[in-house]
C-alpha cells in the first residue's frame, strides 16, 4: 500500500524550488514589485525579451526568469501571504503531474500512489474551491498542452509561470512581464557586489557592464571569472572586446555578450581544472539543463569518462567534483545549496554552445558515458520522487540530442529504465506514449522479432491495462505471445509467461470464459515444465481460481483456490505474505458463493495475522478489516460489524486523518451500520459530519459525497 499518510500541517509548501544565487539581484528598476501584481485570482507569466534575429534557446533567454520567480515566492511566503505554495517543474506533462501528485498528497493527504492524472485533476478541482491562499509556480514551461486539464483556477489564487514561449497562456487573468538586460546600475550592483572582497577590481565597472550590454547571464560570467582571477573589470573589458573581435566579422550586428562571455569562462575553467572541466559540461551539455542530479557526474561511468581525456588522471569522484565546482566559479553552470541533495543547472544557450564546439566523435562518447551514469544512480525504489523526476528528463534529454545513439547494439537498458520509472510514477496515459514510441522505434531500427521490441510492446501492453484500455492490452499481448512462441516454442518461460499476460489482460477485459481457458493451459505449462510446486505455478493457480471467482464460477474457484492455500501452507509458511493472499482470495471466493461461515473464518485469520506482522493500523490492515466487517453486515451478525467499523474509523482517523477519503468511506459505512442496528440519532449526525468533510475537501462531483448525501436524504 505505500507510506502511511499522515494528517495536514498548514502551512505547506511542496516541490522543489531552487535557491537564490549568490549576489542576486531583486531588479528593482526592471521587475519592480512583481510579487505586488499577483493579486488574488491572477496570473503572472514571465518571459525572456525577443531581439531581431534570435530564435527560440538564444542568449538573451537566461535573463534570470527562475530567480526573479524565487524571488517573488518567497517573499510572498515569508510575509505570511501563503498557505500553499506549490513549485512545478514545468518541463513536461510527466514532471508537472508528479508535481501535482507531491502536492495533493501535502495538502490533501492524498494517496500519491494512485493514478497520477486523476490525482491531479481532483487536486485542480480542489484548488478551485479552497478559501486557502495559495500560489502555484510553473517553472520553465514550455508546452502549454502539458497543463490540459490542469490549469489551476481559483479566488484564492495564483498562478506564476516562467517560460520562453510568450504565448504561454491565453487566459484572461494573465499579466505578461517581459524580462530583459539589467538596467545600468542593476548590472554595475551586480558586479561590484560578486568583487565586494576586492575593490580594486571593480575599476571599469561601468564601462564593462556597458561593453556587455547589460546582459544578465554575461555580466553573472563576467563577475564569475573577474571574482575567481587577478582580472579587474577594465582588464575583463579589454579580453572580451579582443575575443569578440576574433569570432565576429563587424560588418554584421555583434553577436550578443554571453556567446563571447561563456567562452572565456571556459578558457578560465579549463586553466583552474584542465581537461575534468571541459569533459564534464560536454556531459551536462547532453542532459536536461534545468535539474542534473550532481550524482550523475560523481558515477563511475562519468569519472571513466572523464579521466579518458586526462592522461595519467585516475578516475575519482573527487576529481569530477572539483571540475563541477570549478565550472561554477566560472560562471558556466549553478550548483544547489550545500545543505540539500545537490543538483547542477545549466542555461540551454550554453548547452547548445558547447555541444556546437565539442567534435561528433567525441559526442557520442559522451553520451554512451551520460547514459550509463544515469542508469548507475537511477534509485530502485524510485526514491526520492525529485530524483526518478530529474532521470526521466535527462534521459529524455540525452535520446533527443544523441539521436539514434542509443541504439547502437539494441535498446539500451536507460530507455528502459525510463519507462518503467514513468509507470511507476502511475501516470498511465504517458506510459502508453513513452512505450508506444520506444515499440515504434525498435520495430524500425532492431524488427519486429528483436527481443527488445518483444520488451516493449509487452510493456505497452501492460501500460495499456493501467491505462483502463483493456482490449488493447489484450492484442498487445496476443501479439506478444505469438511472437514468442514462434521464436521460442510453446513451453519457453518467457512465452508461458506472455500467455499468463494475456489470461491477465482477459479478466480485466471482462472476458472471463476466455482468461479461464487460457489461465487453464498457463497452470498446465507449468505443472508440465516445472512443476506443480513450482511458485509461478502456485501464482498461476491463484489467478485462475479469481478468474473463476470473476467468471461467476464459484465452486470451481472454491476448488482451485482450497487446493492452492492447502499447496501454499505445505510449502510456505502459513503466514508468508503470498500464502495470506491466497487465504483471502479463497475467503472472497466463500463470501460470493454465500458461503458466510468459512469466509469469516478466513478472513478473521487473514486479519489476526496482519495485525500480528504489519500493526493494527496499518492500511493493509485495516483494508481487510474492513472487508470482515462488511461480512459481518452481509450475514447479518451486526454486532460484530459495528465493532469493528467503529475500530476501522478511528484507526483510519489515527492513521491518514479525519478528512481523507478512505477515512470518510470507513465513516458512511459505520453511519450505514447504526442505521441498520436502530441507532437513527448517531447515524443522522454522522452522515452529517461526513457530508460536511466531504463538501469541504472532496470535488462535488465525488462519488462519496453523492451517496453520502443520498443516505442523509433517505432518512
Amino acid at each position: 500500500m505505500g507510506p502511511r499518510r499522515v494528517q495536514v500541517a498548514w502551512p505547506v509548501r511542496s516541490g522543489r524550488m531552487p535557491a537564490l544565487a549568490d549576489g542576486f539581484s531583486a531588479r528593482a528598476e526592471t521587475a519592480a514589485d512583481l510579487a505586488a501584481a499577483l493579486v488574488a485570482n491572477s496570473v503572472l507569466v514571465l518571459v525572456p525579451v525577443r531581439v531581431a534575429g534570435e530564435g527560440p534557446g538564444g542568449w538573451l533567454e537566461s535573463c534570470g526568469k527562475t530567480q526573479l520567480a524565487v524571488s517573488v515566492a518567497e517573499s510572498m511566503w515569508l510575509s505570511g501571504r501563503l498557505e500553499l505554495l506549490v513549485w512545478v517543474d514545468a518541463s513536461d506533462r510527466a514532471s508537472v503531474l508528479s508535481g501535482y501528485v507531491e502536492a495533493a498528497a501535502a495538502a490533501t493527504g492524498a494517496d500519491a500512489e494512485g493514478d497520477g492524472e486523476a490525482i491531479a485533476e481532483r487536486f485542480t478541482e480542489w484548488l478551485g474551491q479552497t478559501s486557502l491562499p495559495w500560489l502555484v509556480v510553473f517553472d520553465d514551461l514550455r508546452d502549454m498542452a502539458d497543463l490540459d486539464g490542469v490549469w489551476p483556477r481559483g479566488s484564492a489564487g495564483r498562478v506564476l509561470v516562467t517560460t520562453a514561449n510568450s504565448s504561454a497562456s491565453s487566459d484572461r487573468r494573465t499579466l505578461v512581464h517581459p524580462v530583459g538586460v539589467f538596467s545600468p546600475s542593476e548590472a554595475v550592483s551586480l558586479l561590484v557586489s560578486h568583487l565586494a572582497a576586492d575593490p580594486a577590481k571593480c575599476k571599469g565597472a561601468e564601462d564593462l557592464a556597458a561593453e556587455l550590454g547589460y546582459e544578465p547571464l554575461a555580466i553573472a560570467q563576467a563577475a564569475a571569472v573577474i571574482a575567481g582571477s587577478t582580472l579587474s573589470c577594465r582588464d575583463y573589458q579589454d579580453h572580451f572586446a579582443r575575443k569578440r573581435a576574433e569570432v565576429a566579422d563587424m560588418a554584421w550586428p555583434a553577436p550578443p555578450a554571453a556567446s563571447i562571455t561563456w567562452q572565456i569562462s571556459a578558457e578560465h575553467a579549463e586553466l583552474l581544472s584542465p581537461g575534468g572541466v571541459r569533459a564534464l559540461l560536454t556531459l551536462a551539455a547532453l542532459l536536461h539543463g534545468h535539474e542534473i542530479p550532481s550524482a550523475v557526474f560523481t558515477s563511475k561511468a562519468a569519472c571513466d569518462y572523464l579521466a579518458a581525456g586526462e592522461t595519467g588522471r585516475p578516475a575519482a569522484s573527487g576529481r569530477a567534483r572539483e571540475a563541477l565546482f570549478t565550472a561554477e566559479r566560472a560562471g558556466l553552470l549553478t550548483l544547489g545549496p550545500a545543505d540539500t541533495a545537490a543538483t547542477a543547472r545549466m542555461s540551454k544557450a550554453i548547452q547548445a554552445a558547447v555541444r556546437a564546439a565539442v567534435p561528433a566523435g567525441e559526442l557520442d562518447r559522451a553520451g554512451s558515458a551520460a547514459a550509463d551514469a544515469l542508469l548507475e544512480v537511477w534509485p530502485g525504489d524510485e526514491q526520492p520522487a525529485w530524483l526518478a523526476r530529474s532521470l526521466r528528463l535527462c534521459a529524455a534529454s540525452l535520446h533527443q540530442v544523441t539521436g539514434d545513439l542509443l541504439w547502437a547494439v539494441g535498446c539500451h537498458p536507460l530507455l528502459l529504465r525510463a519507462g518503467q520509472s514513468l509507470d511507476r510514477a502511475h501516470l498511465p496515459r504517458l506510459s502508453v506514449r513513452y512505450w508506444s514510441d520506444l515499440a515504434r522505434t525498435s520495430d524500425r531500427i532492431l524488427g519486429q522479432g528483436h527481443p527488445d521490441t518483444l520488451t516493449a510492446r509487452g510493456r505497452l501492453a501492460a501500460a495499456c491495462l493501467a491505462a483502463s484500455t483493456p482490449g488493447e492490452a489484450v492484442s498487445g499481448f496476443q501479439w506478444v505471445l505469438t511472437e514468442r512462441v514462434r521464436l521460442l516454442g510453446p513451453d519457453h518461460p518467457s512465452a508461458i509467461a506472455a500467455r499468463r499476460d494475456v489470461g491477465h489482460a482477459l479478466v480485466a477485459a471482462k472476458q472471463f470464459d476466455e482468461a479461464v481457458t487460457v489461465l487453464g493451459r498457463v497452470v498446465g505449462d507449468y505443472q508440465r515444465v516445472r512443476g506443480g510446486d513450482d511458485p509461478e505455478a502456485l501464482a498461476a493457480r491463484d489467478e485462475l481460481g479469481a478468474a473463476y471467482h470473476e467468471a461467476g464460477r464459484y465452486a470451481e474457484a472454491i476448488r482451485f483456490l482450497r487446493q492452492a492455500l492447502a499447496d501454499r501452507e505445505r510449502l510456505q509458511d502459513p503466514q508468508h505474505r503470498d500464502t495470506e493472499c491466497t487465504r483471502q482470495k479463497l475467503a472472497d471466493a466463500y463470501l460470493a458463493d454465500r458461503k458466510i461461515k468459512p469466509a469469516l473464518t478466513l478472513y478473521k485469520q487473514v486479519l489476526t495475522d496482519r495485525e500480528r506482522n504489519l500493526g493494527p493500523d496499518h492500511l493493509d490492515t485495516i483494508a481487510v478489516r474492513g472487508i470482515l466487517g462488511s461480512a459481518y453486515h452481509s450475514a447479518g451478525r451486526m454486532a460484530f460489524a459495528l465493532q469493528l467499523r467503529e475500530r476501522n474509523r478511528a484507526a483510519y482517523e489515527r492513521t491518514v486523518g479525519a478528512d481523507h477519503p478512505d477515512a470518510l468511506a470507513s465513516s458512511a459505512d459505520l453511519a450505514r451500520t447504526y442505521y441498520a442496528v436502530g441507532r437513527l440519532t448517531d447515524a443522522k449526525t454522522l452522515f452529517r459530519d461526513t457530508l460536511a468533510r466531504c463538501e469541504r475537501t472532496l470535488p462535488p462531483s465525488d462519488p462519496l459525497t453523492r451517496a453520502v448525501r443520498e443516505n442523509l436524504a433517505s432518512m
